[in-house]
């Protein structure tokens, strides 16, 4: 349990176990606290880290650099610090976003593998894509609840990301983006919905793993949508997950790290 400044930002993030690193990036106004299955789950025979973005979490509550390619460039550094090499990244939602744009930026070198945590190329929608999940006025809607109501845009997420939220998860949930400012979750969510990964998808050169939700029509999306992404990476394989709406990782944390285990290695 740790800080270390990337470009500026006092980023914290957890590092535990030995072996084969596992960097999990987590999902907009979240923090690494859902990866907590994971981070312990899995430690035994891997080293799981994870950090929270800038903004985030128990990261520094920052002015400025709230978009998807400053967060790349943060996980850059971050990699970068920690001398971390042959790393599977795990990216949730916004944190597959950073995923793909930090291929984009700074190519495989250090990646052995990426996992799509239900995640669609972009969540817009573009007049050439089948696949989007929300148009300008669903932005200005979700603005204007950012900017309004704490309470009501912790309703909005839960509902959007977990089937049967228990009590506890949506503590969690309260808590999490009760710790992101509302000019940082204006400017991320806006910035992460309009951004689109349709032609870095293809480059991808290592093994990609895509989780899915078979619950998205309850929650926020569609299967068919994150399945785009497996048809346009080279080596990816698709797995579905049951019982989970946008967060398998935390719906269905044994199946997820099992799925991931296996995954990892067979790099």
């Amino acid at each position: 349990m740790y800080h270390v400044d990337c470009n500026g930002a006092a980023i914290y993030y957890e590092d535990r176990g030995d072996g084969p690193p596992i960097v999990f990036l987590h999902g907009v106004l979240h923090s690494l606290r859902f990866f907590e299955r994971q981070l312990t789950g899995l430690s035994d025979e891997y080293r799981t880290v994870a950090l929270d973005f800038r903004g985030h979490g128990r990261s520094e509550k920052t002015e400025l650099g709230h978009t998807v390619a400053q967060y790349a460039r943060d996980v850059q550094a971050f990699l970068e610090q920690q001398e971390l090499d042959g790393v599977v990244l795990v990216g949730w939602s916004l944190g597959a976003l950073v995923s793909w744009e930090y291929v984009d930026q700074f190519g495989t070198d250090r990646i052995r593998g990426l996992v799509d945590v239900d995640m669609e190329a972009s969540r817009f929608q573009w007049d050439d894509y089948d696949h989007g999940l929300t148009d300008l006025e669903g932005v200005r809607d979700t603005l204007a609840v950012t900017q309004r109501d704490l309470t009501g845009i912790v309703d909005r997420m839960t509902a959007a990301v977990f089937v049967d939220p228990s009590a506890e998860t949506k503590r969690l949930q309260f808590d999490a983006i009760s710790r992101t400012a509302p000019s940082v979750r204006s400017t991320i969510l806006v910035d992460a919905v309009t951004c689109d990964y349709r032609e870095v998808l293809p480059e991808i050169d290592v093994p990609m793993l895509v989780c899915a939700g078979a619950e998205e029509a309850t929650t926020r999306g569609t299967v068919a949508s994150v399945k785009h992404v497996a048809d346009l990476v080279p080596d990816a394989k698709f797995e579905l997950f049951e019982v989970s709406g946008h967060g398998p990782c935390f719906e269905e944390p044994d199946r997820f790290n099992q799925v991931l285990r296996q995954f990892v290695d067979e790099l």
